[in-house]
């Protein structure tokens, strides 16, 4: 047996008292809590351990003295984290022997026991636990702090003798506004306790959950020892109902970091400066790189295209300046540290447009294949970030019916403003491009969604679109991060769920990017393909923050100047940190020697870290990822499974499904590189 090390959160009640609270009771499941109270210096696959009865410590000795007694265990469950309901209740959901349990025994801290407690008080009426009484088997013991600080409504306040499965797994010591263990006070009225009216009786609701179990009898009059050096009950509750509410608000999980928006959100859009040289990568999106068009020594025009993708997800690529072509050669490449190639172009500073870049016609008297033609044709990819090539987006399979499109506003990442202003200074282009992305798709309606931290942007795109109140709405949503991830916004907007593995398309939505939708607006009034983008250049580093419209193939360097440099560089200390994008899914760059692409969104400067991640780093076994993750992963068990270069077991915990969205990485204490690991385990099981 793998040796234990014991954070002493609990401890298993006496013999004696494990086998009076379940004398009249048989078909007994034993769930146990796999962290964060303890945890295995070799962990055995968790999923293998459940699956061969749960062979941990603590459900080995409570089955063995119950079955001494002729009891039946139905079977044993670790989960990890037991105290996260959401997660709880799907494995509790997928395990069919529950069905033929008539009780729970739960090996838990207080927390957890509710926690179970709950699901059987107030799931779904198909739900396996419904209505089955649960029974504590440990006792929880206060550690200092504010033991249990967890996001439900229920608490533990470690008194270390767990009345739990007396009261129904109703604590009446949190529960109770006098902390009372023996039974009512009765000075209860209506219902509400006599010291704070705006709180139920306790022990009423004791009494309810007890009666419906029918579990009256069992109840026996004890006054356990009680630390009242712990935090008061409402000090607790109070902390613990904004936590929740925080992490509910909108989407499961996520999490508030600072913004810093400020540096940026109030400069206008100016123009970059022309520059001398691009260098035009070939791949720009996801798919297939493109096949040059141009040789070395050819002269090209503003527009003209230059690559031509050769599958059905690509992108084809323009110049961005009328000049000559001295190379095509790999190149530094923002999104990879392997060179990519790409086509160097001299500018000539002419600006000569090509003989191709005419305006479209008008939106009316174009039909939606027209419009998805001049999509393609013009090179546009989703500019928030992931450069999915855009008329792919508006060609959904024939049998997924699109009732719903939303145009996405949010730019939840810090620093970046480059959207905001984009809907402030843009919002005609922004609502044009909208109507012609849903005359695309032939949906009728249409949401915009944008963060209350942008007021301005939100009042100008109400009044710019009030045209189409009947069928665009305005979705003013709670800043919270990632709330601009397509799963994220339709759960919020819609209230549909994007199956695991699945896309937008699977419920009907397509999502895209305002500053797409600008793309496609200029596409089709001008005839200009995709050949610039705003970028916000900001940052603690950044001498004059700003955001940007420029030309792709123009470099970091450039701009990073052309905004008054980097502040300090030369000084002794003076160290930074280079991402393309924002903090939480920007990428690091390791030189300013870097082109700026279609998914460019900013380019941020800032102080170096003072502790690097480090996914060697051990884990605390605190919690706080699984909390947080807003895909309802285990980032705690996929590093370590990650350390193991366990490919195969990360698979089966649902890596694939990381968004990589970084909150992990972010709310981890120990500093431990989470995101990368799990970015390395995807391609490792693609390559599989």
């Amino acid at each position: 047996m793998e040796e234990l090390i014991n954070y002493t959160k609990f401890v298993l009640k006496p013999k004696e008292e494990i086998l009076s609270s379940l004398k009249d009771e048989d078909n007994i499941f034993i769930l146990s809590c796999g962290k964060c109270f303890k945890e295995f210096k070799e962990i055995p696959a968790r999923r293998q351990l459940a699956l061969a009865g749960g062979k941990e410590p603590e459900c080995e000795e409570v089955a063995k003295i119950l079955s001494e007694q002729g009891k039946r265990i139905v079977g044993c469950l670790p989960i990890d984290f037991l105290c996260n309901r959401t997660l709880t209740e799907k494995i509790i959901s997928q395990k069919k022997e529950f069905s033929i349990t008539n009780c729970l025994a739960v090996i838990s801290c207080g927390i957890g026991i509710q926690t179970v407690a709950e699901l059987t008080d107030k799931s779904r009426k198909d739900f396996y636990l419904r209505d089955k009484p649960v029974y504590s088997a440990a006792n929880s013991i206060y550690q200092g702090g504010y033991h249990g600080m967890a996001l439900y409504e229920e608490k533990c306040a470690a008194c270390g003798n767990c009345l739990l499965g007396l009261t129904g797994g109703i604590c009446p010591i949190v529960k109770c506004a006098k902390e009372l263990v023996n039974g009512p006070c009765g000075g209860a009225k209506n219902g509400k306790c006599e010291v704070d009216k705006t709180k139920d009786c306790g022990w009423q609701k004791i009494y309810e959950r007890i009666r419906t179990l029918g579990i009256i009898e069992k109840f026996e009059m004890v006054s356990p020892y009680r630390n009242y050096l712990i935090p008061d009950f409402k000090t607790r509750n109070t902390y613990n109902i904004s936590l929740r509410e925080k992490r509910y608000r909108n989407f499961y999980g996520g999490v508030y970091p600072y913004e810093n928006k400020e540096l940026s959100k109030n400069r206008s859009i100016t123009s970059a400066p022309e520059p001398e040289r691009v260098v035009i990568p070939l791949l720009q999106h996801t798919g297939l790189i493109c096949e040059p068009l141009v040789k070395v020594g050819d002269k090209v025009k503003v527009g003209q295209k230059i690559g031509e993708g050769v599958s059905y997800i690509s992108a084809s690529v323009h110049s961005s300046v009328s000049g000559k072509v001295v190379a095509i050669e790999p190149q530094n490449h923002p999104c990879t540290k392997e060179k990519v190639m790409s086509i160097v172009i001299v500018s000539d500073g002419q600006n000569i447009l090509d003989g191709s870049i005419k305006p479209k016609g008008k939106l009316e008297n174009l039909s939606a294949e027209q419009i998805i033609e001049i999509v393609k044709q013009a090179g546009i990819v989703g500019l928030g970030g992931a450069m999915f090539p855009t008329y792919v987006k508006l060609k959904p399979p024939a049998d997924k019916k699109i009732d719903v499109f939303i145009l996405n506003g949010a730019e939840c990442e810090p620093y970046l403003t480059a959207d905001e202003r984009v809907m402030i200074e843009r919002a005609e282009d922004v609502i044009y491009g909208m109507k012609a992305l849903m005359k695309a798709l032939g949906v009728e309606k249409g949401y915009i969604a944008i963060e209350e931290n942008k007021p301005e942007a939100i009042e100008k795109l109400r009044v710019t679109s009030y045209e189409l109140r009947d069928n665009v709405e305005i979705v003013e949503l709670k800043t919270k991060y990632p709330q601009g991830a397509e799963r994220m916004l339709i759960k919020k907007i819609l209230n549909r769920e994007v199956p695991l593995g699945g896309l937008p398309f699977d419920v009907g939505v397509v999502v895209n990017n305002v500053g797409t939708a600008v793309a496609v607006a200029e596409a089709i009034k001008t005839g200009l393909p995709l050949i610039k983008r705003v970028v916000t250049v900001t940052g603690e580093k950044i001498k004059n923050p700003a955001n940007l419209e420029v030309k792709i193939g123009t470099s970091f360097k450039d701009l990073v100047n052309f905004c008054g440099g980097i502040l300090n560089e030369n000084t002794e200390g003076g160290t930074y940190l280079l991402r393309m994008g924002g903090p939480m899914m920007g990428l690091i760059q390791e030189i300013l020697d870097v082109p700026v692409i279609k998914g460019t969104t900013g380019i941020l400067v800032t102080s170096a870290k003072d502790i690097k991640l480090d996914l060697s780093r051990p884990c605390i076994k605190c919690g706080r990822c699984v909390d947080i993750c807003p895909m309802l992963l285990n980032p705690s068990s996929l590093g370590f499974y990650a350390e193991k270069e366990n490919w195969q077991e990360m698979n089966t915990l649902d890596v694939m499904n990381c968004i990589e969205c970084g909150c992990c990485d972010y709310i981890c204490p120990a500093k431990r590189s989470l995101v990368e690991a799990f970015k390395l385990a995807k391609k490792k099981i693609k390559c599989s």
